[in-house]
């Protein structure tokens, strides 16, 4: 990764590395003869000392007890004796080897030293060196520093940690000491290991060798013992002979010596000393009868700090195996192709006694399965008692009827069932994998993949995200396959009853199933034409079985035969069928690459002659893509991969390899020719296409080749080895899957990296939600916390537990705040606002077994294995505990999410204890017992004694509290008395191991085994439950989602599954409208007619709607229902005609009003003061602010005619808090600021500060941007100031009328107007609309009346009237008159819109697109008003389910639409219709812009692109008959960011287009050039400073970039960009003493990953790198001289390094654990103070503190002048977050300083370092986020959070400035006091000093 470099515009590649650059020469070591390990004294001859070196007093001698010569080094000075290898320094060793072998003694009470030089992959060389000598652990970028902490001997006191540090104990072992060299620079210093250079081994210790392997050498353990364990495939062998040392027999080696293996295996948290933590190198080997335990080691903090660099730098994790797992039998429902999926009339135990009756054989048909999964309907004809419903109590018998699911028709009447039915439908799979993740396959379409997810087959659709589910199998996936053309799927089952099944893959349904005789298949290949289906596995005796099987009439409805089957007893990882003869295949596995063809029923084949390459391990094979008879056998190659990096081209017809190479490393890819010394890449997967070729290998890249593979072509890193990797059939993408558990694809275009899926790597045990924020959160086994959001079920977090196993989880209710309970006792709370650990709980001392919050998040619950239970409180983030009981919850009750439950309204809780036969309620708040009851004596007819499982209590209103129990029992208890009420038997099979109530009392959620039932709580039917299946393990917990809109299942991956079933509160109410003509449906579920505009529901009649509702069980609902809202509805608008209508238009203003109950309506009347409120004029403008008046809660008034035109007309808004799948609705940036309730604005013609220019252009909005290319007039925003810019000359024009940030703008045709909107203010109701006169730059009017945001606006063609559009929130359209500033019409829409026009031919017509339609509107005048007909379009078919996203009207009656699939529509405005669609991005098309035949898209792919539209005129006569192929793309530029705005000339050659980065670029189609006008930070700017000449400034932001802007043209000059960083803090080095010249300007900066970089200026580049901090900086500064840079962490150390030797020459302690806020120097007098130094500085803490520091550098000198801590009240109130500690020297007083702070009072203390007290207090309206002082003059500049910037005179009047719309948290003075730059998030403001 590159430190940084000169920018000109290039994108953040993310983890894509390209290769087109020169690649470094490759070591001329070879490293074959290294293998598998290499004897360093022995190779080098040690003992002749002409290779290696010596000083001192070192000699030879034999040992008797290890029985060979040893190496003694002794000296009273370490550096005096020493043996060094080799003997020069120029010289390297070149041992490649990962592990370094240590094999010695530290001599007892001695100390001793050992340096190890290593070289990088970045050739850098880097010295590790441990010592007894050393006291705590050190680091620089070129040398870490490790104490050794020597081991006593077995038996021995234990000493603390720190007693341990120093010379070695008298009874000190022998140690073995293993240095994981590559995990080291990786782990500690972020580099890549190549080769060890030198060893140098310093007195006093005794050495027996040191050897270098790439293998773990256990020395503990036999061959014999090796081999059984199958150690080999770990990477583990026992230790050689020559390396071991002797252990008499009857002893144990742990026992005699020591083992040290650092860092420790998997360990991904840096240690900060070496010492003996484990017995033994691979976890789980040691046996139990083992002495040594795991020690903990503890860490410093600063090796503590250094978590967010491993997270990003830590070796992939080792997925745990998975053995198959046999489930039991999960029965095949057969459904008929004759009619729809019935019910089977069986409940759980005829289910599986009918089992058999109902399995395929061998060879059969299987019954077609929905997307939704297999529905087992449990019914059954039970009797209900008084006192007990039996759910099953006839399931036995089997019911005799008419067909699968038909009762008799005597009885239908009177059986009632659960409705709706289905009330689950499977809506998504989180989850990839299951029995392999190397099994991921793209759809001949390129836009979608399928893959397995445990028992379960999901296709997702890449862009829209959706997924189909292809149900059947029992157990787990472990192999598919594709037919060429995608239309046949293949999928195995993993387990000894492995089965086969083909799918047909457009319609989901399942054509055959059969047994393959194999008992683990894995690996299924398809013939192109899908007529052979080759397997292959292992048979009952484990000997490996090949099976071809004939599969062409299988579409046809024929049976699946088997044409021939082989056993053999090679290996074999990979076999496909070849692309040139459906009867051959090709096999390849470990040493062996094998040739297989079909004939005359025979299955043979014949190996390849590999020669010196059959030791190989090969892991997959690929042919390139030729499917068709174009070529002749012979001429045909296909490519093999393998473990050791090999590629193999072998010759088909020959059978023979044609060529070889070996894929090396990053340091040798130039190697043009196989070098076997070379360690190669691991390959795991091929994949190639007719143009290149993608691997996929173990050490987590996915790498792109040419065919020659020449060189690597570009990479990119995963978390974890990749398993797979699969090229799309149009070559565009490259799936990739990895062995944690990550899907996802690199499109080749833009080369970014999608996530398709991250899923858990093992089974999750639990999870919890929250309805506030819509999240979920899961633990698994897998030792991982996730973070879900609950709307996109994307993953938001990813917390690693370091120690134990997260086993319980819950969130607060109401604040951003996490619990997890582990399997060691704690219990945590985490933040997910800072994403950081709140407290640790250590009450339990066992694994947990319950946690939950109380609903009123006022406390918090926990219980163990050991009975204990713990209450906290919750009333502030930090919980504390209140009470502990012990023995009070049931030991033997086990781990479930409903052991411990809180009743809804916090008042009660539950649980199963003290004895599993026991539940008992407490009163929540203290502990108190209320209740116990005894469940065991409750089940009278049973013979075992009944236990509790699990407990869940009812809506507070029922009282009721259910138990489950283990006799598969429900109990519903009353919970105050604790009488049975009723009881539920049986529930499931096996015992219940989750169940949740629905909030409305209705539906009761029971998990057991592996199905899923819902139940009629209230138990009113005869078939009271329903049954879903689907996973492959046990259900570990199932609930409603918060919004008891789905439910979500887990155990083998997380399910969610949509509930269909109606809350109560929001049914329909019986004859009022129907069903189906509910607006928020789909149209196609809509009324065939047209609404009344913000009237009453109409049906095409004209009548009020009086159809009847239907039962839900006489047809089954494909969506759910919706209610129909109340007075008035939301718009209806319908794609059908009205009957007998002429128009497509529907009248919106002459229908009459239904007669509704309870309508109310707000109606103005034709008066134009009732909308219109005029306010004083402003500015000698008459400023005219229009406000909605209050809505009035009666209809109409009588008075008022139905036929008057109404100017608003306004409705109850639709509750759609969801954002649209959309990234062109506006989402503005949150902000913790407020406006400020006090200002002082200077008088005018006084100011002192003018706004001179501001740098950057808020991505965040959406069309925020206007380009007039007739007048010139330019203007764009940047959070709430509109930027007017005069492109020759680039001066600016600001003008400030927003307070919030500004979401669009638009502009007249005659450029004499510019509308904007913005958020509301404070204390305001409404959002602000800005009407501007452009040529005085006045604001004219404001307008408010939508409630949230404006997401769009337009002008109509004539100028005449505005529409504007709220955004997702508001769903409201308004039309305005320019001219009068009045409201004209307003109403509600029933879906979001993104976009609305008016016609460049007519100024009464527009349209707006939303969800799946366009919609059409006229407008007609009548008098002063207008009325409106409306039309609703819907989008064509194929299209699906989309938004339409963006429109643009075309030539005559054309209009373009675009989609959120990436399609654009071609709409004809006569008819309304669709003409014409055609495919053209991959992504969201968010722009459009037309002119004449011209046409440009701009899309979240970062592409425009730009369109020859002339056919389409005359492809509308053709109607839908139109083909899209005579549409031309004619250019396309890839540009930094996705496309928000655009504006061109009238020919559509050049324009200017803004992008979600910040960047405004100017686009010229004629010359194809895009060149960077207006550029700006996308994140947070963090500092601000100008250079000495003050004729560039400098600004860093959390993108990781540093940018030099020249303060004469405000562009940007040079970027200096680190990946995956934060740049935190800068500074501009000052004149130096010597001549100043451009070469000595240099720039300082501080990341977050502790590094400290210096770039110069005038040649490009960065010149040095540091790392003096091992956590984030948060200051830094330059001495006065330049000659020294001053540095502060986020640990509150302070450290002074020098910028020309890069070394670090003081570490100041004095603030530790708090952040320094703020580093400042400046100049004194030498005896000033009575201190030597000609310097002065001070360094401020976020702890009030203050030091001040008397420095001369070149004497080393630097003492404490002055320390300072101001007193703050102790619990801050009303301060969310404490504001930041500053303080900086007066320059006008000498020897003052100016301190802000939080404190008691809001001021700014003036401190005189003489007087040694506070001389002067000046009160500021808020605490200050940011201060400056003037060099020049007595000005203080001070910014606040109250979005505010206030200029003092010290002492005088103070004048505040506006223009930010955040915190303003930068703010620094040019070293001339004439300029300011501020900065408010992203935004730069540079301010002049005009008087004053």
């Amino acid at each position: 990764m590159a430190a940084g470099r000169g920018t000109s515009g290039h994108r953040d590649t993310s983890r894509i590395h390209s290769a087109g650059g020169a690649v470094p020469p490759p070591l001329v070591v070879p490293a074959a003869w290294q293998r598998p390990y290499l004897n360093v004294f022995k190779h080098f001859r040690v003992e002749e000392w002409k290779r290696s070196a010596r000083e001192g007093d070192v000699a030879a001698f034999t040992d008797v007890r290890l029985k060979g010569t040893v190496y003694r080094i002794r000296g009273s000075i370490p550096g005096s004796s020493y043996l060094q290898l080799p003997r020069t320094g120029t010289q390297s060793l070149g041992l490649t080897g990962r592990y370094l072998y240590l094999l010695f003694r530290p001599m007892p009470r001695k100390h001793f030293v050992v340096h190890l030089d290593v070289t990088t992959e970045e050739k850098q060389v880097v010295r590790i060196s441990f010592s007894s000598l050393f006291k705590e652990f050190k680091s620089t970028a070129t040398w870490l520093q490790f104490p050794f902490v020597c081991g006593a001997a077995e038996g021995s006191a234990r000493a603390p940690r720190h007693e341990l540090l120093g010379d070695a104990p008298t009874d000190v072992r022998w140690t073995c000491l293993v240095l994981d060299l590559c995990s080291i620079l990786s782990l500690y210093l972020n580099r890549h290991y190549s080769h060890l250079k030198s060893i140098k081994l310093c007195s006093s210790l005794l050495v027996k060798n040191i050897c270098t392997s790439d293998l773990v050498f256990d020395p503990g353990m036999t061959f014999s013992e090796a081999r059984q364990a199958e150690l080999a495939c770990h990477g583990v062998a026992p230790m050689p002979r020559e390396m071991a040392f002797p252990v008499p027999k009857g002893e144990k080696w742990h026992a005699l010596y020591d083992y040290i293996r650092f860092p420790s295996e998997g360990s991904k948290v840096p240690k900060d000393s070496i010492q003996k933590s484990c017995p033994g190198p691979v976890a789980g080997v040691q046996g139990p009868e083992d002495p040594i335990q795991q020690q903990p080691v503890a860490l410093t903090s600063a090796a503590r700090d250094r978590l967010s660099l491993i997270q990003q730098i830590t070796s992939p994790k080792a997925m745990p195996h998975h053995c198959p797992v046999i489930p039991k039998s999960i029965p095949e429902v057969h459904l008929t192709a004759s009619r729809p999926p019935r019910a089977v009339p069986a409940g759980d135990q005829e289910l599986e006694q009918n089992q058999k009756s109902h399995n395929v054989g061998d060879t059969g048909q299987s019954p077609t399965v929905s997307n939704s999964g297999i529905h087992v309907y449990a019914h059954h004809r039970s009797k209900r008692a008084t006192r007990a419903v039996h759910a099953g109590s006839e399931e036995s018998t089997s019911r005799k009827g008419p067909g699968p699911g038909v009762l008799p028709s005597r009885r239908a009447a009177a059986c009632r069932r659960l409705l709706p039915d289905p009330i689950l439908k499977l809506r998504m799979i989180i989850g990839f994998g299951g029995c392999s993740t190397k099994w991921a396959l793209w759809a001949q379409n390129n836009t979608a993949v399928v893959y397995p997810c445990h028992a379960v087959i999901v296709t997702l659709q890449i862009h829209s995200r959706k997924q189909r589910f292809f149900i059947g199998h029992t157990d787990k996936v472990s192999a598919l396959a594709f037919n060429g053309s995608s239309t046949l799927l293949a999928s195995a089952q993993a387990g000894p009853r492995s089965t086969v099944r083909l799918w047909d893959f457009p319609t989901g349904s399942c054509l055959s199933v059969f047994k393959t005789h194999v008992h683990s298949l894995l690996s299924l290949s398809f013939s192109y034409s899908g007529a052979i289906l080759c397997g292959v596995g292992k048979d009952g005796h484990g000997k490996t079985m090949v099976v071809v099987w004939n599969t062409a009439q299988v579409t046809q409805g024929g049976e699946v035969a088997v044409l021939a089957k082989a056993h053999t007893d090679v290996d074999i990882q990979a076999l496909k069928v070849t692309s040139f003869d459906d009867t051959r295949m090709v096999s390849c596995g470990w040493d062996n690459i094998r040739l297989w063809r079909v004939r005359s029923g025979v299955l043979r084949s014949c190996p390849v002659n590999l020669g010196e390459y059959r030791s190989l391990e090969f892991t997959g094979l690929a042919f390139q893509e030729r499917h068709a008879a174009e070529q002749e056998r012979e001429d045909h190659t296909f490519f093999v991969c393998s473990k050791s990096g090999h590629i193999l081209e072998v010759d088909y017809q020959s059978v023979s390899v044609r060529s070889v190479r070996r894929l090396l490393p990053a340091p040798f890819r130039d190697c043009q020719r196989l070098d076997k010394a070379v360690a190669g890449i691991a390959i795991n997967s091929i994949s190639i296409s007719s143009h290149f070729c993608a691997t996929g290998s173990e050490d987590g890249y996915l790498r792109l080749w040419p065919l020659d593979f020449s060189a690597v072509v570009a990479e990119a890193e995963q978390e974890a080895p990749v398993s797979c990797v699969c090229i799309s059939p149009d070559g565009r993408r490259i799936l990739c899957t990895t062995a944690a558990g990550y899907l996802g694809y690199l499109d080749l275009q833009s080369w970014d990296s999608n996530t398709l899926m991250r899923s858990h790597g093992d089974s999750v045990l639990a999870f919890s939600m929250e309805g506030v924020w819509k999240r979920m959160a899961t633990v698994s086994q897998d030792s991982t916390i996730r973070v879900w959001d609950l709307v996109s079920m994307q993953q938001l977090y990813d917390f690693t537990a370091a120690e134990g196993m997260p086993c319980a989880v819950a969130f607060h209710p109401t604040q951003q705040m996490l619990a997890c309970g582990f399997d060691n006792g704690m219990v945590w709370t985490f933040s997910l606002a800072t994403s950081s650990l709140l407290v640790e709980h250590k009450q339990h001392h066992t694994v947990i077994t319950g946690l939950t919050f109380s609903p009123d998040g006022n406390f918090m619950f926990s219980s163990c294995l050991q009975g204990s239970l713990a209450l906290y409180s919750c009333m502030a983030q930090k919980s504390h505990v209140l009470r502990v009981l012990g023995n009070v919850v049931a030991r033997d009750a086990g781990s479930s999410p409903d052991v411990l439950v809180v009743s809804g309204d916090s008042h009660l809780l539950a649980f199963v204890g003290p004895s599993k036969y026991v539940v008992t309620v407490m009163e929540a708040c203290s502990l108190d017992e209320l209740l116990r009851v005894d469940i065991s004596i409750l089940g009278l007819n049973s013979t075992a004694l009944d236990s509790a499982v699990g407990v869940c209590f009812a809506p507070v209103p029922q009282g009721e509290l259910l138990v489950a129990t283990s006799s598969n029992k429900i109990l519903v208890l009353d919970a105050k008395t604790g009488r049975l009420v009723r009881e539920v038997s049986p529930v499931h099979k096996l015992s219940c191991s989750s169940l949740a109530l629905s909030k409305d009392g209705r539906y009761l959620l029971t998990a057991g085994d592996k199905v899923i039932k819902v139940w009629d709580y209230q138990m009113h039917s005869n078939i009271n439950f329903q049954v879903y299946i689907g996973h492959s393990e046990p259900v570990r917990q199932v609930a409603f989602t918060p919004d008891q809109r789905h439910v979500i299942s887990v155990g083998d991956a997380i399910f969610l599954w949509d509930l269909l079933a109606l809350p109560e509160e929001r049914s329909p109410p019986a004859g009022l409208c129907s069903s189906e003509s509910v607006p928020l449906l789909g149209p196609e579920q809509r009324n065939n007619g047209f609404s009344h505009v913000g009237g009453s529901w109409r049906n095409e009649l004209g009548e009020g709607s009086s159809e009847k509702l239907k039962d839900a069980s006489e047809t089954p609902r494909q969506a759910v229902p919706l209610p129909l809202l109340s007075s008035p509805p939301c718009l209806d608008v319908s794609s059908v005609h009205q009957a007998g209508c002429q128009s497509i238009f529907s009248e919106s203003d002459k229908e009459e009003e239904a007669d509704l109950p309870g309508s109310s309506r707000m109606v103005v009347n034709g008066d134009k003061d009732a909308s219109v409120l005029v306010v004083e004029p402003v500015r000698n403008e008459e400023l005219i602010v229009v406000r909605p008046k209050e809505r009035q809660e009666s209809s109409r008034s009588p008075g008022t005619s139905a036929s008057e035109p109404r100017k608003q007309t306004m409705g109850p808004k639709p509750q759609c808090s969801v954002r649209p799948d959309s990234y062109r609705h506006f989402t503005p940036r949150f902000k913790a600021s407020v406006l400020p309730k006090s200002f002082l604005p200077p008088p005018a013609g006084s100011e002192v500060l003018k706004l001179k220019a501001v740098i950057g252009y808020n991505g965040n909005g959406r069309g925020n941007m206007v380009w007039n290319p007739d007048t010139g007039f330019f203007a764009y925003t940047c959070g709430c100031i509109i930027v007017v810019e005069d492109l020759h000359s680039g001066s600016q024009n600001h003008w400030l009328g927003h307070a919030e940030e500004i979401s669009t703008l638009t502009v007249s045709h005659d450029a004499q107007v510019l509308a904007s909107a913005s958020g509301k203010r404070n204390g305001d109701s409404h959002c602000q609309i800005c009407i501007w006169n452009i040529p005085d730059g006045l604001c004219t009017a404001s307008l408010f009346h939508h409630e949230t945001q404006v997401q769009a606006m337009a002008f109509s063609q004539d100028d005449r009237f505005l529409v504007t559009l709220g955004d997702y929130s508001d769903q409201t359209i308004a039309l305005w008159n320019i001219y009068t500033y009045e409201l004209m019409w307003s109403t509600c829409i029933s879906e979001p819109v993104h976009d609305v026009a008016f016609s460049p031919f007519s100024h009464r017509e527009l349209a707006c697109v939303g969800k799946g339609a366009v919609i059409f509107w006229l407008l007609e005048q009548q008098g002063a008003g207008v009325h409106l007909k409306v039309h609703r379009a819907p989008a064509p078919d194929v299209l699906g389910p989309v938004e339409l996203t963006s429109l643009c009207y075309g030539a005559d009656t054309l209009l373009y639409s675009g989609t959120n699939s990436g399609q654009i529509c071609v709409w004809d405005t006569e008819t309304n219709c669709c003409f014409m669609t055609w495919e053209a991005d991959e992504g969201e098309i968010g722009v459009l812009v037309c002119r004449h035949n011209r046409l440009l898209s701009g899309s979240n792919t970062k592409r425009i692109r730009l369109w020859a539209v002339a056919a389409v005129q005359e492809l509308r006569l053709k109607g839908p008959d139109a083909r899209s192929d005579l549409v031309l793309l004619e250019h396309e530029i890839a540009l930094d960011g996705t496309i928000v705005s655009a504006a061109f000339d009238d020919s559509l050659e050049m324009g200017i287009v803004g992008t979600t980065a910040g960047t405004l670029w100017y686009i010229n189609w004629t010359e194809s050039t895009s060149i960077r006008l207006i550029s700006g930070h996308k994140n947070k700017v963090t500092e601000v400073c100008f250079s000495p000449d003050e004729t560039h400034c400098a600004t860093c932001g959390e993108d990781g970039s540093v940018r030099i802007w020249s303060l004469g043209s405000m562009e940007l000059v040079v970027q200096f960009q680190v990946l995956n960083q934060s740049c935190q803090c800068l500074a501009w080095k000052p004149h130096p003493v010597v001549a100043w010249g451009a070469e000595n300007q240099h720039v300082v900066a501080g990341y977050s990953d502790g590094t400290i970089r210096v770039f110069s200026i005038s040649r490009t580049e960065m010149e040095l790198k540091m790392q003096p901090h091992a956590v984030a900086l948060t200051a830094i500064a330059y001495s006065t001289d330049g000659e020294m840079i001053l540095s502060g962490g986020k640990d509150g150390l302070v450290a002074v390094s020098s910028p020309r030797t890069g070394m670090t020459i003081h570490v100041l302690g004095d603030h530790k654990g708090s952040p320094i806020t703020a580093l400042q120097c400046t100049l004194k007098q030498y005896r000033d103070f009575g201190v030597e130094g000609g310097e002065l500085w001070l360094a401020t803490s976020s702890d009030r503190r203050v030091s001040i520091w008397a420095s001369d550098w070149l004497k080393d000198k630097c003492e404490l002048l002055d320390w300072l801590s101001f007193p703050a009240p102790a619990s801050p109130k009303g301060l969310d977050t404490l504001p930041p500690s500053l303080a900086a020297f007066c320059p006008w007083e000498h020897s003052t300083l100016v301190y802000v702070g939080f404190g008691r009072q809001k001021e700014a203390l003036f401190y005189s370092l003489h007087k040694k007290q506070v001389v002067m207090k000046i009160p500021l309206p808020y605490f200050a986020t940011s201060l400056s002082l003037s060099p020049a003059a007595p000005f203080m500049a001070v910014g606040f959070g109250a979005r505010l910037l206030r200029l003092l005179r010290c002492p005088g009047e103070a004048q505040d400035y506006g223009g930010h719309d955040d915190t303003v948290h930068s703010c620094c003075f040019s070293p001339s006091g004439r300029r300011l730059l501020t900065a408010s998030h992203s935004a730069v403001l540079l301010w002049e000093l005009t008087g004053g």
